[in-house]
């Protein structure tokens, strides 16, 4: 039987992590290539894209889309993980903060910006993970990453500052909580995090649901394809004698009003998903290529 293929995008619960998420999901379909794109903290609820069998090799472009998230920012206080499940290592008054002054604080964090991301973060240095230096005690200082974000404020009803934030890939909310409440002169860390959505994905699958499904045997009605989940690739569709090209790795010619660059999803006249391409030069270059049949 053939292994499933496809993304099933799960409303994380509060106080798994997401390879708990992961881990379960595998137990329960008895699939062995199941990843995800893109790390909930076990704070975080909300959406969880997951990758299935062979689908697991395009995780990196659902990864790279962008994220939506309902951000609550608890201000007065700092934390050790910058977020509610750190010990709170400092605390400032903050009586005189308005909703007015929030906003104007945050909007510096609009567009592109630096961020330097959290101690408490699986980023590797000299070969560790940071969060494993930040057990042992150990500060260490970390290359700002530069990324996108619009955010806006939702509503400040002290001490939370309620947040709307859209971001590109590699983002960290807990950073933009800790970076607000440092402007702010204040203090500040994530205290709660909704991921509302991951690229295309927006409507996750409640975990009590899915369980259902898994008992009954009927999760697979909730496999999204590629399509849905790469719609910000082009589509390709090549004859038969091109479509054979692809399938044993090598490029094929195509119209030469295509940027460079361009990444897109090939199929063949039937309509089988063939590969990822990059457009190189007047050819489609695949850079992965998909033979197995999806069930």
């Amino acid at each position: 039987m053939p292994e499933p293929f496809g993304f099933l995008p799960v409303d994380k619960p509060h106080g798994m992590t997401s390879h708990d998420v992961v881990a379960a999901v595998r137990r329960a379909t008895r699939v062995k290539r199941v990843g995800h794109g893109g790390t909930l903290d076990p704070l975080a609820t909300g959406v969880l894209v997951l990758c299935l069998g062979a689908a697991t090799r395009l995780s990196e472009y659902v990864m790279a889309t962008r994220k939506r998230y309902h951000a609550v920012v608890q201000l007065g206080a700092v934390t050790e993980t910058d977020d509610a499940e750190g010990q709170i290592v400092a605390e400032q008054p903050i009586e005189h903060l308005t909703a007015a002054d929030v906003a104007a604080a945050l909007s510096a964090f609009n567009g592109e910006i630096e961020q330097i991301p959290p101690m408490y973060s699986a980023i590797k240095q000299s070969g560790e993970k940071l969060y494993q230096l930040a057990r042992r005690g150990e500060t260490v200082e970390r290359t700002a990453r530069r990324v996108w974000l619009r955010t806006e404020l939702l509503s400040y009803r002290a001490p939370y500052a309620e947040i709307a934030v859209e971001c590109s890939h590699g983002t960290y909310i807990r950073s933009l909580a800790r970076d607000l409440g440092a402007a702010l002169g204040v203090g500040g860390f994530l205290a709660d995090l909704r991921r509302l959505a991951s690229g295309a994905f927006e409507q996750p699958i409640a975990w009590d649901i899915l369980q259902s499904a898994f008992a009954d045997g009927t999760w697979q009605k909730y496999l999204a394809d590629e399509r849905t989940a790469l719609p910000h690739l082009a589509e390709v569709q090549l004859d038969a004698a091109r479509a054979r090209v692809i399938q044993h790795g090598h490029a094929v010619r195509a119209a030469n009003d295509v940027a460079d660059g361009t990444l897109a999803r090939l199929y063949a006249d039937s309509g089988v998903f063939l590969a990822i391409a990059v457009y190189e030069d007047g050819q489609w270059r695949p850079v992965k290529v998909f033979q197995q049949q999806k069930a």
